[in-house]
């Protein structure tokens, strides 16, 4: 406890380094990253013939270690501690004669302008950027400015961080206004990882001539498992990047020591486009007994199945792996933007990530298998993207679901876990006189026609609960065939006034919508038309429902609501608050025929999907 200074001023006192140099004696002290782990990146950057200026050394290897390995041997090593450089001056001396150790302040060095091609600093920046005072900061430009002094133009400044937020900001911020290319690497770590959880980063800032009144800046950014840089378009992006790598790093620490009470989620993302491409969830289930083959599995949720309660939600995961019976399961969910070539390259793709998040004790070599529904990862065509003002982006998609069959999705992509709209489709007919073949197990190719819509069957549990309502209706009418007007709100992909229609002869349906694009996916994509009984109305439900109060006349014996309030705040699926109101209820009231039934989805938690309360009047 004696070496650590008695404030973050101190980091800058050549008085305390002298001390701590002396108190440590011969052992170098390394702040973080070892020579192995640091050396590809070094590599890179550095050349065999370069003159290289580290910037406070202190008693590190690092320097020694370029030396006799033959990286570059003209290094000129300097720190502000004169007893550390007369300690590495005698360790060096006749070892490495072309290296040398100079007594130096880096703030006001002694070197002539471009006298080096590399400058390198191994965590001496951390050292010195310890808050966001101002004397702090003075002295941070000060020391930026040396070294963008003494390099030459194409010159490289690489610092070895641990990148917390100010840290990279400060860094990034400085030496792109000067007009340099910033690339940002993340050293890839190996060894024992718990020895030390935080990730280590490489700066790389390279020195170009500042244009007059150009703004371009270059900020790019090089994960540990990509030698490609993804190219950032602001500083704060970049500063967001590292964190994230950094909230990764601590996640799979964490995962690496004990059982996680709460499941935890994290994507990862499409190397080329930085989208998603996979959802992660880590599942434990401590009840099951850990034994060599039970540990650790991955389960591959199909395609166009992710919503479903079992992969959907947490309480049917943690089923789902007290099921499979492994003591940590992860379920991966494959994003509808991506193309996957099949079950054996998604394991090639996420076998080295998904280890990074095996439980504690599992063997380094342990096989661990790739779990999913019958063995494949399902299928997914999208035949139709979209935007519109009023419901956002939104697609149109066919999945496969169990027993074979073929579901048409109509999904809002501000809520990826909702399906707005579902419809089974009917497989296609043969053609006369050839026999239908009882397994086909050819996939439906984006070339190809879409299937026809089954419109007798509802997905919705809360549509089923409606129509029953509506058959009780039919039963108390005297007159068998007598008209009935039903009024629904919300037309999504009409499957629920499509099946009033056809099935009940005598019902006039007419339908709100407030979104004219929802009109056209339903009639090109749902089978759904208008006609004689079928009447779609544009217009926001509340103002049609208030203007028909207006008007004094009771018009309708059924009135449906099935519309999404699309608030993510909610947490589940449900109508905007102002339809449950009891002024708008009583409007709702006002058209009603006496004798009539009022229908309204209530509630519909995301956790138990198909959950819907019928509401009788």
């Amino acid at each position: 406890m004696e070496l650590l200074p008695r404030s973050p001023g101190e980091f800058g006192s050549a008085r305390y380094w002298d001390r701590f140099f002396r108190q440590r004696g011969q052992r170098p002290f390394e702040w973080y990253g070892a020579f192995p782990e640091l050396c590809p990146v070094l590599l890179k950057y550095v050349r065999p013939r370069d003159k290289v200026l580290v910037v406070g050394c202190g008693n590190s290897e690092l320097s020694e270690q370029m030396y006799d390995t033959g990286m570059c041997e003209d290094i000129v090593n300097i720190d502000i501690s004169d007893a550390v450089i007369r300690q590495m001056q005698e360790r060096s001396a006749s070892k490495r004669p072309k290296m040398s150790y100079l007594q130096m302040d880096m703030l006001h060095m002694d070197f002539p302008d471009a006298h080096f091609q590399v400058a390198l600093d191994k965590g001496t920046l951390d050292a010195v950027l310890t808050d966001d005072e101002e004397v702090t900061l003075s002295k941070v430009d000060r020391m930026f400015a040396e070294i963008s002094r003494v390099l030459q133009v194409g010159g490289r400044y690489l610092c070895v961080s641990l990148a917390q937020a100010h840290v990279l900001k400060k860094a990034v911020e400085y030496f792109s206004q000067e007009g340099w290319v910033v690339r940002v690497h993340e050293v890839a770590t190996s060894g024992d990882k718990q020895q030390f959880v935080l990730p280590v980063f490489v700066y790389v800032m390279t020195k170009f001539r500042k244009i007059p009144g150009s703004a371009l800046q270059i900020l790019e950014m090089c994960p540990e498992e990509q030698d490609k840089p993804l190219r950032l378009e602001s500083t704060e992006r970049l500063v967001e990047a590292v964190k994230d790598r950094q909230h990764y790093a601590l996640l799979c620490s964490q995962l690496s020591k004990a059982p996680c009470g709460e499941q935890l989620s994290l994507d990862l993302c499409d190397k080329a486009s930085g989208r998603p491409r996979y959802t992660l969830h880590v599942v434990d289930s401590p009840a099951v007994k850990p034994s060599r083959d039970n540990r650790f599995a991955i389960f591959i949720i199909p395609q166009g199945r992710e919503t479903e309660w079992l992969f959907g939600t947490e309480e049917g995961r943690r089923q789902l792996a007290a099921s499979a019976g492994f003591g940590r399961l992860v379920t991966v969910a494959l994003h509808r933007e991506q193309r996957y070539e099949g079950m054996a390259s998604i394991q090639a793709e996420l076998s080295g990530k998904v280890m990074e998040l095996a439980p504690p004790g599992l063997p380094a070599r342990q096989q661990v298998p790739f779990l999913s529904v019958g063995g494949d990862i399902g299928v997914r065509t999208v035949w139709h993207c979209d935007t519109s003002p009023l419901s956002g982006e939104f697609v149109v998609e066919d999945v496969k679901g169990d027993d074979a069959c073929y579901f048409r999705r109509l999904v809002f992509l501000s809520n990826r876990n909702v399906v707005q709209s579902e419809a089974r489709l009917l497989a296609p007919a043969p053609p006369p006189g050839q026999k239908k073949r009882r397994k086909d197990k050819k996939k439906p190719g984006p070339a190809e026609p879409p299937m026809a819509i089954d419109k007798s069957y509802l997905c919705c549990e809360h549509h089923k609960a409606m129509v029953a309502g509506l058959c009780l209706l039919g039963s108390s009418d005297p007159l068998p065939g007598t008209p009935i007007a039903v009024l629904v709100v919300g037309l999504g992909g009409g499957s629920l006034p499509l099946f009033v229609h056809d099935y009940f002869p005598q019902a006039h349906v007419a339908v709100v919508e407030i979104d004219p694009s929802m009109l056209e996916v339903a009639t090109r994509w749902f089978g759904f038309s208008q006609g004689d009984r079928m009447q779609v109305h544009i217009a926001d439900g509340l103002d049609h429902v208030a203007k028909l109060a207006a008007e004094a006349t009771a018009q309708y014996d059924a009135i449906m609501f099935d519309v999404d309030s699309k608030d993510l705040t909610v947490g589940m699926s449900c109508p905007p608050p102002a339809f449950v109101e009891k002024p708008f209820l009583e409007k709702v009231k006002t058209i009603l025929k006496p004798e009539g039934t009022r229908w309204a989805l209530v509630v519909v938690p995301l956790q138990v999907p198909g959950l819907g309360w019928l509401v009788s009047d």
